[in-house]
């Protein structure tokens, strides 16, 4: 059990700009493209990805960059998480959404992606 790493996560003022920048240096293959989101990864299938998403200015301090893990099974990596220091972060998320916000004892942002369901 645990978490596998599944995605890097970089804020940017122009994310396909920067995510073709990275791709070329990393020798990865852009993934997919969208209005506020740039998906970069290996050329062979595999992860992590690194995504770039549009930064929006806003007024609560944001991690740059954080990390999403995918667990085989999210309760059980949440509570061990939770045991080992992390926090739950409060960002007024959907009720239903894919992933849950946590922070290391440091206070550093990270995700916890839901099992493919």
């Amino acid at each position: 059990m645990g978490s596998r790493w599944y995605a890097l996560i970089v804020d940017a003022i122009d994310p396909e700009r920067l995510a073709r920048w990275w791709a070329e240096v990393l020798d990865h293959r852009v993934e997919s493209v969208a209005p506020h989101e740039v998906v970069i990864g290996p050329a062979a299938d595999g992860h992590p990805r690194i995504v770039f998403t549009l930064q929006h200015h806003e007024e609560r301090a944001r991690n740059r960059l954080h990390l999403d893990l995918r667990p085989d099974d999210l309760d059980a990596e949440l509570e061990r998480l939770v045991n080992m220091g992390a926090r739950h972060v409060d960002l007024a998320e959907p009720e239903h959404a894919a992933w849950v916000v946590l922070a290391d004892p440091e206070g550093n942002e990270f995700c916890i992606i839901r099992p493919n369901r």
